[in-house]
């Protein structure tokens, strides 16, 4: 066990996937000598040199059909995109050609591409710096969509994605790169799309995933005190869903509170509500509630803290819940 903050895991985790395979190249803007904005590939371009460490024009969509090409050729690419909302220029390869490629041949090409997306609020970032656009490609059919909130689960993660045979867009919550956490790197703690139990309880349960992880789990001691036990469930993949642990926590507490960054409008937490309530509707004492951000552009700075989920929301919602 070693103890490392999420950014450092990463980047741990890279160097170990590029050690262990000459094929993985590493693309961004500023990803070499800088070791990217925020210095998750730092040192990396020093230890495997500058043709498997390569800065890029600033052009994500060529960054993305760079990679498409490296990937047909044999190499195992891994995108950096520098910001969340950066990601939109290259919307169409990712979907159009990213995600089809391998459909498009009926599985005799493999497309290895993972794309690292650094996303969500919390670091007084300006426009086109804080968003959440999971539910773009969790909606898109060829893409599996994961997101860490540990160390220790990002240290595996992306060991884990860039060993998939199919692309991966792989979502970074920026505003927890500095929290430390326990690594195990000895030992991966469970496969690439599990859900996870974090915390256990028997009123409700709270699902989330990425930096809301964090939340949850305060609201969850907030709720202790004043008498009520929230069991904590981290999605961690959210495409495919593995629904095995959400569903066998809400029949087991008969209460579900959905919490995510962006907004709730045909959203993940939509998703993951309707198929609840699906599967899971006689064991339900309330409806599967959800406490995401506004249906608005992400704001300002100083408005993020309004904007953005917190322990109070959540305890709210936690409330009506038990009020049925």
């Amino acid at each position: 066990m070693t103890s490392l903050p999420l950014a450092k895991a990463l980047n741990a985790g890279l160097r170990a996937a590029m050690a262990a395979d000459d094929h993985v190249v590493l693309m961004g803007e500023d990803i070499g000598k800088l070791g990217g904005v925020f210095r998750v590939t730092e040192g990396l371009q020093a230890e495997f040199g500058d043709r498997r460490v390569l800065d890029t024009p600033l052009a994500e969509s060529g960054i993305v059909g760079t990679a498409i090409g490296l990937a047909m050729a044999g190499f195992r690419p891994v995108v950096e995109i520098q910001f969340d909302g950066f990601v939109f220029p290259a919307f169409d390869q990712i979907t159009s050609q990213l995600a089809k490629i391998t459909n498009r041949h009926e599985g005799a090409v493999t497309m290895p591409v993972v794309i690292r997306i650094p996303y969500g609020g919390h670091i007084g970032a300006v426009e086109h710096h804080q968003e959440s656009p999971e539910a773009y490609f969790a909606h898109t059919p060829g893409l599996r969509v994961v997101s860490p909130s540990t160390p220790n689960d990002a240290y595996w993660m992306i060991q884990d994605a860039i060993a998939s045979p199919d692309p991966v867009i792989f979502l970074e919550p920026k505003a927890k790169y500095w929290m430390k956490g326990e690594v195990d790197t000895a030992e991966r703690s469970m496969p690439l799309h599990a859900s996870r139990v974090v915390r256990r309880g028997t009123d409700v349960t709270l699902v989330g995933h990425g930096a809301m992880v964090t939340t949850l789990l305060q609201a969850a001691a907030l709720a202790e005190s004043e008498g009520t036990s929230c069991e904590v469930v981290d999605v961690r993949s959210l495409s495919p869903i593995d629904y095995g642990p959400i569903l066998d926590s809400v029949r087991r507490t008969g209460r579900m509170v959905y919490a995510q960054e962006a907004p709730g409008n045909l959203s993940v937490g939509s998703e993951i509500a309707a198929t609840v309530m699906e599967r899971a509707f006689f064991a339900l004492e309330a409806p599967v509630l959800r406490v995401s951000g506004f249906d608005v552009p992400f704001p300002p700075a100083k408005l993020e803290g309004t904007y953005l989920p917190d322990a109070d929301r959540l305890l709210e919602a936690v409330d009506r819940a038990l009020a049925y």
